[in-house]
């Protein structure tokens, strides 16, 4: 399965947050085409390489509703990912997501009026 979903990655920082964009790759637990928002990676440095980085999450959308986890970096390699045993954790909690009703349709809607047609 070739199931790749875009991402927001946010690097928390002590007094700031990186925020940036990806493709999270369900299959591997990869994360690939990272592109940051606002921030300059080659004048500033990998986030996970500052002193005052503290932890990375990732947040997966569908319309207004959102799921958060735990994003694992590499900061030699310049890569982010996902354990096995939080992806997994994932792909059941997108599930629900992506199957979720739309907002405001909580209940289904009521059923169509039968009409009587004129001579039936």
């Amino acid at each position: 399965m070739d199931l790749k979903l875009p991402i927001v990655i946010q690097d928390e920082l002590t007094e700031d947050v990186i925020q940036s964009r990806g493709m999270l790759d369900l299959a591997s637990g990869e994360i690939f085409e990272v592109v940051y928002e606002d921030y300059e990676l080659e004048d500033e440095g990998f986030p996970a390489e500052r002193e005052d980085y503290e932890f990375t999450s990732g947040i997966l959308s569908n319309g207004s509703k959102e799921v958060e986890f735990r994003v694992e970096v590499d900061p030699m390699g310049r890569k982010y990912s996902i354990t096995p045993s939080e992806l997994l954790e994932l792909k059941g909690r997108a599930a629900k997501l992506f199957t979720a009703r739309p907002e405001g349709m909580d209940t289904p809607p009521p059923a169509a009026k039968k009409t009587r047609r004129k001579g039936a």
